[in-house]
């Protein structure tokens, strides 16, 4: 027997969730960055360049560019909140 309830559309992306998902991936990257450039102060070798430290504060990039995502997500709902008809009089 087929389920009542219809299935959500594919596409059912809302306005921020790119912001979102790009922002973790440049989080992880900074991440991933940070735990490189850290490694060769445990292990004694010699440390990286300046400029590899630099590429650690993709970090904060991804949080931000994340954050934005879901700001821009919780906006475009309180758009679609005030758009939509009151159940009232």
């Amino acid at each position: 027997m087929r389920s009542e309830t219809p299935s959500a559309p594919s596409d059912d992306s809302a306005p921020g969730d790119g912001l979102v998902r790009v922002g973790a991936i440049v989080f992880i990257v900074g991440a991933v960055a940070t735990l490189v450039t850290v490694a060769p102060l445990f292990l004694g070798t010699e440390p990286f360049p300046p400029v590899a430290y630099a590429v650690c504060m993709l970090m904060g990039v991804g949080f931000l560019v994340a954050g934005a995502g879901v700001l821009r997500s919780i906006a475009a709902q309180r758009r679609q909140a005030k758009a939509a008809p009151t159940g009232g009089n």
